[in-house]
This record gives C-alpha cells, sequence and structure tokens, in this order.
C-alpha cells in the first residue's frame, strides 16, 4: 500500500484559503495526480487551505474525499523559551530545542516539561490513533512498532492535509521524534510525500518514505515553489522570514 501526503497550497493563513499562488499550485498537483494509478480513496483535512486544495484534484479526476477531523493542522501551541510568545512547536531555533536531548527520543520528545505542560503529547497521539485506524480500515492493522497486513494490498490512498501533522504521521510510522521532522524537514506548497509499505516476510509489514516533499510537478510548469514554511537562507536576507 501507498500513502500519498499532500500538503496544502500557499496559504493565506487569515482567512484559511489559498492564495493566488496557492490556486496555481493546486491546479498543477491536480495534473499531477490525473494519472497517477489506484488511488483507492481520498482523505482530506477540514481546513479551508486543504479542502481548497483537494478540490482541484477532485473536480479533475470527478471523485469525491472523506474528510477526517484528525488530518487538520497540528494544533497544540506551546511557550518558546527563546521568543517568549506561544506558537506552534516547529517555529523554535535550532539553538534552543536542540539543547534538548530528549526531543531526539521518539518517546521522550513528548514528555517533557514544557510538552506535558500544553498537551503536545496528547494531541499526538490523537494523531497518532487516526492514523492507525484508517490503516486498519485499508487491511494494516498495527502491533507494537510494525504493521499486520489483514488484508495485503497495493493501493494508494492521498491525504491532503498539513505539513505540521505530515511530520507527526511520519514519525509514527518510521519511529521517529516529530521535533527532529519538524525542524529538520520542509514541505513547500503542495508537496507530495510518498510512503509505501514493505512486507520483506510473510506478515509484516513496515512503512517507509521513498520520496518526501517532492515539488517536481511545479518545476514541470516552470513554477518556482512558494516559500511559506521556510525560514531565511542567510540572515541578511530581510525579506524573507527570520522568526
Amino acid at each position: 500500500m501507498k500513502l500519498i501526503i499532500i500538503r496544502h497550497g500557499d496559504p493565506d493563513y487569515e482567512h484559511d484559503s489559498l492564495t493566488a499562488a496557492g490556486r496555481a499550485e493546486a491546479e498543477c498537483l491536480a495534473e499531477r495526480l490525473r494519472n497517477y494509478p489506484n488511488i483507492a480513496a481520498f482523505y482530506v483535512s477540514p481546513l479551508g487551505r486543504a479542502q481548497e486544495t483537494a478540490n482541484y484534484t477532485l473536480e479533475a479526476l470527478h471523485r469525491t474525499a472523506e474528510t477526517l477531523p484528525w488530518l487538520r493542522e497540528f494544533h497544540a501551541p506551546i511557550l518558546h523559551p527563546d521568543t517568549g510568545d506561544t506558537r506552534v512547536p516547529w517555529d523554535w531555533l535550532p539553538a534552543c530545542w536542540t539543547a534538548e536531548p530528549a526531543f531526539y527520543d521518539k518517546d521522550k520528545w513528548a514528555e517533557t516539561e514544557i510538552m506535558r505542560q500544553y498537551g503536545v503529547g496528547a494531541e499526538a497521539q490523537r494523531v497518532y490513533n487516526g492514523l492507525d485506524a484508517l490503516l486498519a480500515k485499508h487491511g494494516y492493522q498495527r502491533e507494537g512498532m510494525i504493521y499486520r497486513p489483514v488484508r495485503p494490498n497495493n493501493d494508494v490512498i492521498a491525504l491532503f492535509c498539513h505539513f505540521g501533522v505530515e511530520c507527526v504521521m511520519l514519525g509514527h510510522l518510521i519511529g521517529a521524534s516529530p521535533m527532529v521532522l519538524w525542524h529538520g524537514l520542509c514541505a513547500a506548497p503542495t508537496a507530495v510525500t510518498v510512503v509505501s509499505t514493505e512486507e520483506r516476510r510473510s506478515g509484516t509489514a513496515a512503512f517507509r518514505i521513498n520520496t518526501f516533499g517532492d515539488t517536481g510537478h511545479l518545476f514541470a510548469a516552470g513554477k518556482e515553489p512558494s516559500f511559506s514554511a521556510r525560514f531565511c537562507e542567510t540572515f541578511e536576507n530581510a525579506a524573507e522570514r527570520h522568526d
């Protein structure tokens, strides 16, 4: 089985919709997915920017999608010790979060004092439970750190969602701390991530990331990916986001 995890297009966060650039990106994405084989089901976050992105593909393919509440953007804002304000946990300064060894551990990251204080672990568990229920529906039952293929298949399921929740899902599938993924990876708007099962022995399956954050559909259309989700490449570049 394959999971296609897609970040929404360039966002207008104020109105929870897409910018003009985001709509153009979503159109390019729809062209890419139009010829993707064996998409058995589509799932989408309830937030407007993900719904709008998905609609371009759904209309092109004459398909419908199921909205899953747990696919919304990961919602557990915390107090940032470096800036003093409350915001998403993937915007910490590197010098701050890397000083805590527990953040590198797949279990201990959520047991640190600040994560417990703001209920981050509970929010992560909600995503873990939702993902495992979806995979069980499609034939793969989680047992410890691996999955039992109750109904092995080559289905493809597409999930339209957000960068934060995507990293939580990937961390759960491969046994990694979301803190490392949040800060070490970047998915541009409409970036495509592909995760496949590997059943190397009968009755045991694991998930492996084949592609992360691919934006080939944008380059094929002559478009640069939007900058959203990134920070400045050099400090002197005042036009790019620093905090």
